[in-house]
């Protein structure tokens, strides 16, 4: 096996650790078997934290030494490190994406992974998916086959600051003839202290966007640089050991006990990252007092250090870009719930790029003599390969096929089903266009009527005649929204008022759920449901009409906070619309529900944006779940409600169908495009005149 230097470590001088390259190795290790689904290893994405632990002590060293070298840090010479480190062999994946991508993946999906591409090759991959983590309508997309590249934007993000934070303090303080040393521990215990406290309050609040942020994430690398900053400390050959092993058992403990709902990172980091610490400064302690790590027959460094451990650690960085996509394009090809066994052999397969990549690209361009000696070259090369990535991301972009959008006047959507018993196989234009599916929202959406995450109370949101004896108000979560196009219509053909209350994943039954984005407690949603109904119970009438709506996939919780699943769920949802419609109708107004919209379990836009010519493998037969019904079963049982049930209109013939009349009907799994919502009005209208509301 190879036992060349690490590229981070060669030019430290403070001796190579060939007990950090086999951390490296336990870190991928954990990663790989994780996005592989291996059941018992589903906390292994800390690997991800013992490589920040890592990375920060080893570019901190290298610093350390320059400085105590030449008395400066060459900031040109540390970026062209960096560069031909990473650059080269970032390009060539994204660029190999690019080509998978629009090999295997839709339209729609390619317009959404050249977003991902341009991120990653800006290093901004982080706040893009923190982004889309809060983000409610992206909470159904498909996994982008870059989404690990986060991680690399974070360590970037701050190797941009430390390293000319470093140069600054250095400077400042040697004006005044003080030791720099004092300085970089009250600038590191500043990062160190204040990153760890933003991010478990983060954590506690957003733990999806705190997962990505780099100021939630700075400590863990600022812990690296604090074994670094702190150099050697003696200690005895058995502590130095024991240290070393509690270290291991604290990775392989979280990598075992940690699950995809641990709330993470917050204070369950600290657990791998202070592991990672324990051996790294165990290493540090052994290589003082025994003439190396592997000095000691007990230490975990022995173990560590030994060649093939070394071997997978030194391959890690290749591994680490090469192993994701493979997973996500073998979800592509064969399904999204892939196997353990299928999740395994793509892990297994991505070793083949890994190796050939990292023999003809990663060694050869970080040792090119001419690179090491011309730093500007390198410089140069890491901007060609940035170009030639974004130009990957663009190209993929713009290259997706158009598809014509259809004039309002030839969408006739749920109207043309008088006409059409058979479901629409083909078009030649579709109105949305799926590439742009997405944003065919109501204009109550782009009016802010839709409440975010962290708002807990509605806009104005007044439309139709604000002076018309009659109003209209739509209450609910997102598939509430959905329908405003067909009420505005509703409100302006009977010069009513309209009026929206909706929230983003927050259902109108009186309940506590869990919220789906955030994925904690929904505290927000409680406190806007509350100033909702006051505002319906304060306007409340006669003539007044209250239509709610609401996804029925939601986790509510019990009498002792506990989360309920299944039946025992269904009910306490049922006994929570039923005690918000009879709030309702204490205040005088009537009540309208409309059932949910059926699911699909694929991405409609998606599929339809492949081939117009071919529909009908984008529809999916309409789904009876008793559990999902607890709205209609409300509404039944409650005497002043009236139901409004448009599944023979999404779902004739028991199919619900990808296009109706030209109209493409969902923009993404389970919610329907503006554009078709709106030609449900005359349905709306219908029920209202036999319910006696019109």
């Amino acid at each position: 096996m190879d036992s060349r230097k690490h590229p981070d470590e060669a030019d430290s001088g403070r001796g190579f650790r060939p007990d950090i390259e086999g951390l490296r190795a336990v870190a991928i290790v954990a990663v790989l078997l994780c996005h592989a689904g291996v059941p018992f290893l589903a906390g292994g994405y800390v690997g991800v934290d013992v490589f920040f632990v890592i990375s920060g002590f080893l570019i901190t060293r290298l610093l350390l030494a320059e400085l105590d070298g030449s008395g400066t840090i060459s900031l040109r010479g540390f970026y062209a490190r960096r560069a031909k480190r990473l650059l080269p062999l970032s390009a060539v994946l994204l660029a190999t994406v690019g080509v998978l991508s629009m090999i295997l993946l839709s339209p729609l999906r390619n317009t959404e992974v050249a977003g991902d591409i341009i991120a990653s090759a800006l290093y901004v991959a982080n706040w893009h998916f923190a982004a889309q983590s809060v983000d409610y309508f992206a909470q159904g997309l498909e996994p982008s086959p870059v989404l690990h590249l986060w991680s690399l934007a974070i360590e970037e993000q701050f190797y941009v600051v430390w390293p000319g934070l470093m140069l600054a303090v250095t400077w400042f303080w040697r004006r005044r003839g003080r030791s720099i040393r004092p300085a970089l521990w009250v600038a590191l215990t500043a990062i160190l202290v204040g990153s760890l406290v933003y991010g478990i309050a983060l954590t506690d609040d957003k733990p999806a966007f705190a997962y990505f942020s780099t100021f939630a994430r700075a400590w863990e690398l600022g812990l690296g640089a604090a074994l670094a900053l702190a150099g050697t400390v003696r200690l005895s050959r058995l502590g130095a050991a024991a240290l070393g092993w509690i270290g291991v058992a604290a990775i392989v403990y979280s990598s075992f006990a940690y699950t995809g709902n641990t709330t993470f990172p917050g204070t369950a980091a600290l657990v791998p990252t202070l592991g990672a610490a324990a051996l790294i400064f165990s290493g540090t302690a052994l290589a003082a007092s025994a003439g190396g790590v592997t000095g000691l027959r007990a230490g975990a460094g022995r173990l560590l250090s030994l060649a093939p451990v070394r071997y997978v650690g030194r391959i890690s960085y290749s591994w680490y870009l090469w192993h994701w996509p493979f997973i996500i394009f073998a979800a592509a090809i064969w399904g999204p719930r892939l196997s353990v066994a299928a999740g395994l052999a793509a892990v297994a397969v991505s070793w083949v790029p890994t190796q050939l990549t990292h023999m003809l690209i990663e060694d050869p361009v970080r040792r090119a003599p001419a690179l090491r000696r011309l730093p500007n070259r390198a410089i140069a090369l890491g901007l060609a390969c940035t170009v030639v990535a974004l130009g990957v991301g663009i190209g993929l972009r713009d290259s997706q096929p158009t598809v014509r959008l259809a004039k309002l006047a030839d969408v006739p959507g749920a109207a043309a089903l008088v006409d059409q018993p058979v479901p629409q196989e083909t078009a030649t234009a579709l109105r949305p266009n799926p590439l742009r599916a997405r944003a065919d929202r109501s204009r109550g959406y782009y009016s802010g009527c839709l409440v975010g995450i962290e708002g807990t109370n509605s806009n104005k949101c007044l439309f139709g005649n604000p002076e018309g004896d009659r109003t209209l108000i739509l209450f609910g979560d997102s598939h509430a929204m959905q329908y405003f196009p067909a009420l505005e219509e509703l409100a302006e053909n009977h010069d009513w008022r309209l009026i929206e209350l909706t929230k983003a994943e927050c259902p109108p039954e009186e309940i506590e759920v869990r919220s789906m984005v955030e994925d904690r407690e929904y505290s927000q949603c409680d406190i806007w449901r509350q100033s909702a109904l006051k505002r319906i119970e304060e306007g409340g009438g006669k003539n007044v009409t209250v239509v709610m709506s609401g996804d029925t996939v939601y986790v509510p919780y019990g009498p002792n906070g506990e989360e309920l699943t299944g039946r025992e769920a269904a009910e306490a949802m049922e006994a929570g619309y039923l005690r918000t419609l009879d709030r309702i109708e204490a205040a005088g107004p009537r009540t309208v529900v409309i059932r949910d919209t059926p699911a699909s379990s694929k991405d409609v836009p998606s599929c339809v944006s492949e081939d117009i010519q071919h529909l009908k493998r984008c529809a999916f037969e309409r789904p009876h779940e008793w559990e999902r019904e607890y709205d209609v079963r409300a509404a039944k049982a409650h005497p002043t409600t009236h139901l409004i049930d448009l599944d023979d209109e999404i779902c004739p013939s028991e199919v619900c169908r990808a296009v109706i009349g030209n109209a493409l009907v969902y923009r993404d799994k389970s919610h329907l495009t503006a554009t078709f919502a709106r030609t449900l009005e005359p349905m709306i209208e219908n029920d209202f005149r036999e319910a006696g509301l019109l």
